[in-house]
């Protein structure tokens, strides 16, 4: 890759995939599901039903509301604040996302049509979810076929890369960018799963390929974890994920590593997993998370970060000759809201990047962590990671970050983010630092 150059990102492109229902190919995998009706008349019923739980939502004539009937019980959920819609109805949709249940309706105002959640219910103290026994006898009872659950918006994304760092890209330079990316749900992170999509490098089109869950090693169940980096290793693949998808402050979050010999960039995937031990020898750490991955020729390199609280965090690395056998190599605990850890080649060797929120910039470090400059870009809302990618055709580069734009209106609250924000630095020559 080339050495840094003057020319600085700028914002090309803007996109907002929003799916709530997307075909189900095959069975029920994970608690990601949903189940989407347009509107014919003046009331629509929708309801997913496994063993003895029927989960129910309606819309009628401008009012929702939803019905869980679970372990001999009945209750009946309307949201005061947000269940009465506002604009013609032209769909509903009931989706079950990790262990919340959301009513959903397509409202069309002012020429355009978005949607919104009109009312939310968990169910954690009533259904397992994640149970695989539960998951596979689960059926759309009402309302339509059953269908995967898509997103509201996408953060977190990284570029599916080989292991020495470079994109992989089975079309060839020209072809698209894979991408991993955090499909968000209808509320905060346990809401959430990771997907892949692709990016044409060219027309900067976004298209949907597939969607991936996990078992953990110390818990039964199937989770919607998220904060993922997907990279090939020869003829296989290793997926390493933080545990965000049953986020709870009693229990830390931490990272997982899946190896598999499928076609991981296409259809959908439960994968087993491992713990990836991440050392914080001498920092006061109560969680790490936003796993990246590399090999050199002195082994391996696993960018992280490090949290002394929920919510204060830092950019960590660690080092090994083996995956099982890391150690701290630096940590800059300086930062105190800095995550989104990258790990960049570049000609004369490896770049840790990083996004920190307080300085509101892309701080570009040695293997030491030690500051070499920031990325020369706009910084946009929320923490956006600095993913970037070279396009090898005219040597510009390319970066591929989200901001914090919500959907599907208030009542989800925090966790809907983001817009796709695309960036491109003309060529030809390297990511320019400020």
């Amino acid at each position: 890759m080339s050495d840094p150059i003057a020319s600085r990102f700028e914002v090309v492109a803007r996109r907002r995939p929003v799916e709530v229902g997307r075909d189900l190919p095959g069975p029920v995998l994970a608690p990601y599901v949903a189940v989407e009706q347009p509107v014919a008349g003046d009331r629509v019923e929708l309801a997913l039903a496994s063993g003895g739980t029927e989960l129910r939502g309606w819309w009628d004539s401008g009012s929702t509301g939803l019905v869980v009937a679970a372990g001999g019980r009945t209750t009946r959920h309307r949201s005061r604040r947000h269940g009465r819609t506002t604009g013609r109805v032209t769909a509903a949709a009931l989706a079950l996302t990790g262990t919340h249940l959301t009513l959903l309706t397509r409202e069309e105002e002012g020429g355009s049509q978005r949607w919104l959640a009109r009312g939310r219910v968990d169910l954690r103290d009533r259904v397992d979810t994640h149970d695989e026994a539960w998951l596979a006898g689960l059926a759309a009872t009402a309302g339509g076929p059953l269908r995967g659950f898509g997103q509201l918006g996408l953060r977190d994304l990284r570029v599916v890369s080989n292991a020495d760092g470079t994109a992989y890209r089975p079309d060839g330079p020209d072809g698209p960018v894979l991408l991993t990316a955090t499909s968000a749900g209808p509320g905060f992170f346990d809401t959430a799963h990771t997907s892949v999509w692709s990016l044409d490098p060219g027309t900067l089109a976004l298209a949907h390929r597939a969607d991936l869950f996990f078992r953990r090693p110390d818990r039964p169940g199937v989770y919607g974890d998220h904060a993922t980096h997907l990279l090939r290793d020869g003829d296989r693949w290793l997926v390493a994920t933080s545990t965000w998808g049953d986020f709870d402050r009693r229990r830390p979050v931490r990272v997982t590593l899946a190896e598999s010999s499928a076609d991981l960039t296409t259809g959908r995937h439960v994968l087993d997993t491992r713990e990836l031990p991440l050392p914080t020898d001498g920092l006061r750490s109560v969680a790490v998370w936003d796993p990246h991955l590399a090999r050199t020729d002195d082994g391996w390199l696993v960018g992280y970060v490090s949290a002394r609280r929920y919510f204060r965090f830092h950019p960590a690395l660690a080092a090994g000759p083996t995956l099982a056998d890391l150690s701290l190599r630096a940590a800059d605990a300086a930062p105190r809201e800095c995550e989104g850890t990258t790990l960049l080649r570049v000609a004369d060797g490896w770049r840790v990047l990083a996004s920190d929120k307080r300085r509101r910039a892309y701080p570009v470090h040695d293997l030491d962590l030690r500051p070499l400059g920031t990325l020369d870009a706009p910084y946009l809302t929320n923490i956006p990671w600095p993913t970037l990618v070279e396009v090898e055709v005219d040597g510009a580069w390319l970066m591929v970050g989200f901001d914090a734009t919500p959907a599907a209106g208030p009542l989800p609250g925090y966790g809907t983010h983001g817009d796709v924000v695309v960036l491109r630095a003309e060529g030809p020559g390297g990511p320019p630092l400020a």
